[in-house]
């Protein structure tokens, strides 16, 4: 764990005025608003929330201060020099939207909330789901010893980490199954409280008991008995006790009957004061435990499944959701061969309760060689995705060749998969926003290396779970991205990164294939960068006395983030050139009448109550370029070959990317992904749907209908707001239906 502070590294309000003046923040049509309505944490003592120099300076300071260097006694001077010039470039580069940590650091870092929960910073994990031992974490129930491998493990992981507002991508591969014991017990579960809770009425409905009428008729001692303390903690581990009950390795008293006491948690409506929110009251938990309890009971006597388990996970997930604030992320990896996997989520009515919580995707190696009902299955609903281990495993960037066990721990990915993670390993991100950069006068190089070192410094926070401390503590495992490259590469070389196509042979089959043809200048560009990248963090390992990062870089996805700067998001090309961009708001956001105020088109969501929507127009970079594409008319193969172009140049993990296609291109995905089964470490595809449904997130509009409604906003929308509230706003409102990944993979925060 972290030790205590002893050194601290602070920005001057001499300084934070200096930037100001120079520099102007590159926001985006949707930035500001995107920013204050996602990142801008409320400030009691001022009552109201950040502005965007106050969120820069916690959120620098919070990671600078993360140096290790600074916990040492007699920390020498230099030291903390070097460390305050490095504080000032990086408050430059992220006030001015140049670069950006990712989203959850914005939200989090410099906050007690992350010097007491140093996961926090991470927006993703990856968790292995077999019977594991919790060891020195911060959650172990107290009937297990600490080297005790507990089948409810990777879920209380899961739990706690979706609960923290972070994704979580777990393997349900065979392997895993097959690792799973027997289902030994059926379980009596009964869930009572208090007749004086306020959710006494609520949880009757869910189906708790009155707990003195329960214990009327009862002893303490006729079951395992469990009252949940109100803390995140209580709801894991009562999920805990549930499931382990149903083993013999971990219920060596045979117990069949739980009581759990929900006569302590917080009613619905109460303020969550850590990460933020508020409580959904106990009515999700019981709903969860009953329907996973349902689950195992199912299953007595016999061996839980691939789908059993995905179950599981998405039961907890779709609890998560219910502490508004947080977002549930989860990707479910199983196996190529499993067809129950694959086909799960055509059972419409456990997809509408629960198997929407994740996005699922097969783990496949290069010698897979029938992609048929793979893409099928994709032209009918999207999934599943693909993700190649073994390039993982044995591959960095594709044009630094073949490095045996490279990365040999590599299990699954996280939610969005552009991190091929280990056991119980997060993703570490900071973005580069590179055609923001270059209009600034940042050198690319020196924009990188500053994020290099800003993501170094997040594995050293004082994380919760041993199994991710032993991940981190070897791998210090970053994952540096950029993002607007679509922006970049056509303001750069006027040109587009595939410049054509040429036939070749398939090295295996000898079939012909359209082998992409990229620019050099392209190559060269991402080339240079990499190995800045590289240098940067073997020159800050030295300096700190750690390990090497095991991989550098990678593309994400960038769907919020990239809003706060208006680029195209990640390696994706823009949406449309001219769109509507839909933003959801609580009804009661002080936002809202600002926008009204300055013309916005604001009306109720027809999908959810309390909820309003406002229309953003939006014109793409570069939008009347001739060589502008967009995903509404961009190739499927075009859109493989870019991916692969920054698989083999540029990024070492691996690259985010939600192909689009249209009706007639269902054809090609699985030829592509044979194409290109050598190179691409991870897939998903989403067919392009337009305009097709009503108030959609991103609806393309011609160039009239953008002009006209341009035309129709007036005034700005920051003065606005901070005129009527008197720069004293209410910061009660619950961030609502935003996500940070084009399929809506990952969560905001």
């Amino acid at each position: 764990m972290q030790a205590m502070k002893l050194s601290s590294v602070s920005l001057s309000d001499e300084f934070i005025n200096q930037i100001k003046n120079e520099v102007t923040p590159h926001w985006g049509e949707l930035g500001w608003v995107t920013y204050k309505r996602t990142y801008a944490r409320w400030i009691p003592e001022k009552q109201r929330t950040e502005n965007w120099d106050e969120t820069v300076k916690r959120v620098v300071e919070g990671n600078i201060n993360l140096d290790p260097r600074l916990h040492q006694n007699n920390v020498d001077p230099q030291v903390i020099s070097e460390l305050t010039d490095e504080a000032k470039k990086l408050y430059k580069l992220i006030y001015g939207l140049a670069a950006t940590p990712s989203g959850r650091n914005l939200w989090i870092s410099g906050t007690p909330y992350e010097a007491r929960n140093g996961d926090a910073l991470n927006n993703c994990w990856f968790i292995a789901v077999r019977p594991q031992p919790y060891g020195d974490s911060h959650i172990v129930p107290e009937y297990l010893k600490k080297d005790q491998p507990a089948v409810s493990m990777p879920y209380s992981f899961m739990f706690d980490q979706l609960m923290k507002g972070g994704g979580v991508g777990f393997s349900v591969t065979k392997e895993n199954v097959h690792k799973i014991p027997l289902v030994d017990n059926k379980v009596n579960l009964t869930v009572v409280i208090d007749k004086d809770s306020e959710s006494y009425a609520d949880s009757l409905k869910m189906g708790a008991i009155d707990k003195d009428d329960y214990f009327k008729n009862h002893s303490i001692t006729d079951a395992a008995y469990y009252r949940l303390p109100d803390t995140r903690e209580g709801w894991v581990l009562s999920n805990a006790h549930l499931i382990d009950l149903h083993f013999k390795s971990t219920n060596p008293k045979n117990q069949q009957n739980l009581v759990l006491d929900m006569s302590d948690i917080r009613p619905k409506g109460a303020k969550i004061k850590g990460f933020g929110g508020t409580a959904s009251g106990p009515m999700p938990l019981i709903e969860m435990l009953f329907d996973i309890n349902g689950v195992l009971n199912n299953r007595a006597r016999r061996h839980l499944s691939s789908v059993d388990m995905t179950d599981i996970g998405n039961m907890i997930g779709k609890t998560v959701v219910a502490g508004n604030v947080r977002r549930s992320a989860e990707l479910a990896l199983g196996s190529a061969d499993d067809e129950d996997f694959i086909t799960m989520k055509q059972d419409k009515e456990k997809l509408y309760h629960h198997r929407w919580a994740s996005n699922n995707s097969v783990a496949v190696d290069s010698q897979c060689s029938n992609y048929g009902p793979i893409a099928d299955s994709i032209r009918h609903n999207g999934e599943p995705g693909i993700v190649n281990l073994e390039l993982s495993k044995n591959y960095g960037r594709k044009i630094d060749g073949i490095q045996k066990d490279i990365d040999p721990n590599v299990e699954g990915t996280n939610p969005c998969g552009e991190i091929s993670l280990s056991n119980g390993e997060p993703c570490n991100l900071f973005e580069v926003f590179p055609y923001v950069a270059s209009q600034q006068n940042w050198d690319l190089g020196e924009a990188f290396t500053l994020g290099t070192r800003f993501s170094k410094r997040v594995t050293f926070s004082p994380y919760d779970w041993e199994v991710s401390r032993k991940a981190i503590n070897k791998n210090r495992r970053i994952g540096i991205s950029m993002s607007g490259i679509q922006d970049w590469i056509l303001s750069e070389l006027g040109n587009r990164v595939v410049t054509g196509y040429q036939d070749a042979k398939d090295p295996e089959t000898g079939e012909t294939i359209k082998k992409p043809i990229y620019d050099q200048r392209a190559i060269d560009k991402v080339d240079g960068l990499y190995k800045a990248v590289v240098k940067a963090d073997k020159d800050y390992s030295d300096e700190l006395g750690c390990n090497t990062s095991i991989k550098h870089t990678t593309v994400k996805p960038s769907g919020t983030v990239a809003k706060l700067a208006g680029v195209s998001e990640g390696m994706h090309f823009h949406y449309a050139p001219y769109l509507i961009q839909r933003i959801r708001f609580q009804d009661s956001d002080p936002l809202l009448p600002a926008l009204k105020a300055c013309g916005y088109h604001v009306e109720k969501d027809i999908y959810s109550k309390n909820t309003m929507v406002a229309e953003f127009p939006i014109r793409a970079a570069h939008a009347d370029s001739k060589k502008f594409a967009s995903a509404g008319n961009v190739s499927i193969a075009e859109q493989f070959a870019t991916q692969a172009f920054l698989q083999t140049y540029w990024s070492d993990n691996a690259v985010s990317c939600t192909v689009t296609f249209q009706p007639e291109e269902g054809d090609q995905i699985a030829p592509l992904m044979h194409q290109y089964r050598f190179t691409t470490k991870s897939t998903s595809l989403l067919p392009y749907v337009g305009n097709e449904f009503k108030q959609a997130p991103k609806e393309p509009i011609d160039t009239k209908t953008y002009e006209k409604k341009v035309m129709q906003i007036h005034g700005d929308v920051q003065r606005v707001f901070n005129q009527l509230n008197d720069n004293h706003d209410q910061k009660g409102a619950e961030i609502i239906g935003q996500t940070d990944c084009e399929g809506g993979a990952c969560p905001i925060k």
